[in-house]
This record gives structure tokens, C-alpha cells and sequence, in this order.
């Protein structure tokens, strides 16, 4: 077992894990069921501004990823779901029993919520008449009190649609899933219509909230590839303290699912997957797949899950400037970053010209010292091509303003 790396190492590791140094390990439909079903979950959010971030974080790894790939993975083949997770999640729809004991508290919560009740046993009705619905086709009115559980804080005194109230709770408890999506609005139908019983029904595999929450951190580390023994934001949705987590991680250690290994020049502990041992002896010992390539990196990736671990090993600065004001931004809107080889070369800013079916580049920003060589604009021109392929263009047009 390998006790310490290098700084480098360790960003070789993650990468290689992820799939987004080397020869592409997932290809196509298959490829991208595959990665998420290694990475346990990713991040879903509505915003399209070059694609969705599910959608981006497939792209990096996925060789010919289509974003209808991912919309068939979800609505057709139904082998994932969306659902919480790390926020709001994709996942694979074969780990529905394992948050059992998430939907019972759910429905207990619900059942706080004074008129909820008869809204449900409506709804239901409504949905197993008549399919699909969304919050504007529910025929329920009016406004109840009501909180998400999908959100363990926030308002609970504030009033919200009755129709939206009660689809999301059932949702949120299980019954419901999301049948489809057009934009951001969501259509809901009957969970036993599209999850197998086998599955629906199922035990749950965690005996307690700590056998569940073991479970979690295991996938968030097998997600990231190398999680340090400290508060991080790759662990959103677990809601565990430092003593819980470093009772689990010693858990999960003494169970020989994950081992230890020191970075340099940092002083906490970092954990990997046991599993994955093969690879780190592979990239210490140089005999790893590592052939660099170029891929823009979504805001929500789980490469990017730690910010401040990204700024420990990379030395690499990012923030999602999207809820920052317009005169605030240091760079843009949505910029994504730019990953070349084992290192952050800069971020861009791209936008989709739908009307003339080109990638627009309205932003390039390099890092401090990277040198633009040959091989990095050739690269650079590649990756281009193709996220414009991925965004249904023909090609790319720099139109660069960043006065």
C-alpha cells in the first residue's frame, strides 16, 4: 500500500479515476450509465447556457456523448433517476433502496402539514386517471403551508401552491417520479409505472442512519476519487459533523473499503476507495494511462465538488459567478474550466448562436504561466469543435470581449 504522494500524483489519481486524463474509458449511451453509475451521483441544475451542468459532465468523459443519451437514460430506459442526493441529483435508479429510510422521514414530515392529506389521495387520483401531470395541468387550488423535504431548513411559515406543494411532496416521499422534463418544468407520474418492483419494494440494505450515511460518504469519495479527512463541500446533503465523519471514515477503513495515503505539504489524511488501489500504485509507479487531453469542466462537476481541495492540489482558483453581480464578475456569467493534461490551463465562456448554428467564444482567460504552445491550440481547436458538436453546431467563431 502506498503510504504518501506527490501533489501531482494526487491530481493524476483523481483524474484518471474520473476518467478525464488517458484514452476515454466510457464511450456513448452505455459510457455514460457506466460513469454515473462510478460516480454515484451528479449534480442536475436547469441553467442552459451551453448545456445543462448533467449534461457537461458527461461531455468531458463520455466519447461522443449526446445529451439525448442522457434524456434516454432517464425517460426511456428509466435505468436512472432524478432525485436529492448531493443537492439535486442524478443517480442510478438501482440504488432506490437505499434511501428508503430519506423517504420515510419525508412522509412523516408531510403528514405535518395541516390539508396535505386529501391533496394527496387527489392527486393520486388525478395521476392514475389521467398520466403525466405538471403543477399547471394538476386541477388543486389554492395555497397551503408547506416546506420541501428535499431542504431540511428554511420557511416553514410560508404559503406556496397547493398543486406544486402536493406533487413535490409526493415526489419527495416516493410515490411520484419525474416522468419528463420540458425546460425546467417537470411532469410527474406514478413511481410503480416505471421502477421495477424489484426494485420498488426492496429492503432497504442500511440497518441505521449510520449504515446510510457510510454509504453516502463511500460514493462521494469513490465520486471525487481522493477526499481529505476534513469539512468539505463534496460531502453537501450528508449533514454530518467532523466527529461523525471521522467515525465513519474509520468505519468504512476498518471494514477495508477505503485506505489512507498522506499528499505532500498537506496535513490531513486522504482517502480513496480500496478498489481503486490498483490504479494509485499504477500512477506512482508511471505505468498509468495518463495521455493529456483538453475537456471544459461543468461548474457542478464532481471534480469541482471541493473547491478548496481544487485550490490545495491544482493551485487553481474557480467560482461560479452566476449568482455574482455583473459589475462583480472577474470573468463571466457561466465560465467553465479549462483542463488540459493534469493541469487548469484558464476557463472559457461559451454561448451557442442558435440562429447561425455556431459556438460563440465570448471568453478565454489563460492562467498565470501557461504557455500557448502548439500542441495546447491544436487542442484547444479540438475540444472547441467538438463542444460545438455537443451543442448542435457546425462549428466555432471567437468573438472575444473582455474589456
Amino acid at each position: 500500500m502506498t503510504d504518501a504522494i506527490t501533489k501531482k500524483q494526487a491530481r493524476q489519481f483523481i483524474l484518471a479515476k474520473q476518467g478525464l486524463i488517458g484514452t476515454y474509458r466510457f464511450t456513448g449511451k452505455q459510457g455514460a450509465y457506466d460513469y454515473v453509475r462510478q460516480a454515484g451521483c451528479i449534480q442536475y441544475d436547469p441553467v442552459d447556457v451551453c448545456g445543462k451542468n448533467a449534461e457537461l459532465t458527461l461531455q468531458s468523459r463520455i466519447k461522443n456523448f449526446k445529451k439525448s443519451m442522457l434524456a434516454d437514460l432517464l425517460y426511456k430506459d428509466r435505468l436512472l433517476v432524478d432525485y436529492a442526493d448531493k443537492e439535486l441529483s442524478i443517480w442510478p435508479v438501482e440504488d432506490w433502496p437505499y434511501f428508503s429510510s430519506y423517504r420515510e422521514r419525508s412522509r412523516k414530515l408531510g403528514k405535518t402539514f395541516k390539508g396535505l392529506a386529501k391533496l394527496r389521495k387527489q392527486a393520486v387520483s388525478y395521476i392514475e386517471e389521467n398520466g403525466p401531470v405538471t403543477s399547471d395541468t394538476l386541477p388543486v387550488e389554492g395555497e397551503i403551508f408547506w416546506h420541501s423535504s428535499m431542504h431540511w431548513s428554511g420557511n416553514w411559515d410560508k404559503k406556496s401552491p397547493a398543486a406544486r406543494s402536493v406533487l413535490e411532496q409526493l415526489y419527495t416521499d416516493g410515490e411520484l417520479v419525474i416522468h419528463h422534463k420540458k425546460g425546467s418544468r417537470k411532469y410527474y407520474d406514478l413511481s410503480c409505472k416505471y421502477i421495477p418492483l424489484n426494485i420498488l419494494e426492496a429492503d432497504n440494505p442500511c440497518k441505521d442512519e449510520d449504515s446510510f450515511a457510510a454509504w453516502r460518504l463511500l460514493r462521494r469519495i469513490g465520486a471525487v476519487g481522493l477526499l481529505w479527512d476534513k469539512n468539505s463541500t463534496a460531502l453537501l446533503g450528508l449533514y454530518i459533523n467532523a466527529d461523525t465523519r471521522k467515525r465513519l471514515l474509520s468505519i468504512l477503513a476498518k471494514e477495508g473499503k477505503i485506505c489512507s495515503v498522506m499528499v505532500e505539504g498537506i496535513k490531513q489524511s486522504f482517502y480513496y476507495r480500496s478498489e481503486d488501489s490498483g490504479l494509485l500504485d499504477a500512477i506512482v509507479e508511471g505505468t498509468a494511462d495518463l495521455k493529456p487531453r483538453m475537456s471544459f469542466i461543468a461548474p457542478l462537476d464532481p471534480l469541482m465538488w471541493d473547491k478548496a481541495l481544487v485550490n490545495s492540489l491544482w493551485d487553481y482558483q474557480y467560482t461560479w459567478e452566476i449568482y455574482t453581480p455583473a459589475a462583480k464578475r472577474k470573468y463571466a456569467y457561466y465560465t467553465l474550466p479549462i483542463l488540459y493534461g493534469d493541469i487548469f490551463v484558464g476557463r472559457t465562456y461559451v454561448v451557442p448562436d442558435k440562429e447561425r448554428s455556431i459556438l460563440m467564444v465570448k471568453g478565454l482567460w489563460w492562467e498565470p504561466g501557461v504557455r500557448q504552445s502548439k500542441k495546447m491550440k491544436s487542442a484547444l481547436e479540438k475540444t472547441l469543435n467538438a463542444f460545438s458538436r455537443f451543442n448542435d453546431c457546425n462549428g466555432f467563431e471567437i468573438s472575444i470581449d473582455q474589456t
